[in-house]
């Protein structure tokens, strides 16, 4: 499942405001507001078995499945576990 030239298939970009930017095999699949909407794209993607966890799949900048940025209306979101 590794992507062209050894380098991951799935890319999810630091946080910025309002998600993390998700790109697929080089092509953006969206602005992602948490997990759920990463594992969303893959399936969309065909990718439904995608392992998150694996480095050599899914390369997570800026930190991983726990980081993401606080949304206006919930204070308390974007927290790292």
């Amino acid at each position: 499942m590794d992507g062209l030239d050894g380098y991951p298939s799935v890319v999810v970009h630091a946080a910025q405001p309002g998600g993390r930017r998700v790109y697929i095999r080089g092509e953006d699949a969206g602005l992602a507001t948490s997990v759920a909407d990463v594992v969303e794209f893959l399936r969309r993607a065909g990718l439904d078995d995608a392992p998150l966890d694996d480095p050599d799949v899914v390369e997570w900048r800026g930190g991983g499945t726990a980081v993401w940025p606080a949304r206006a209306d919930d204070p308390d979101e974007g927290q790292t576990l």
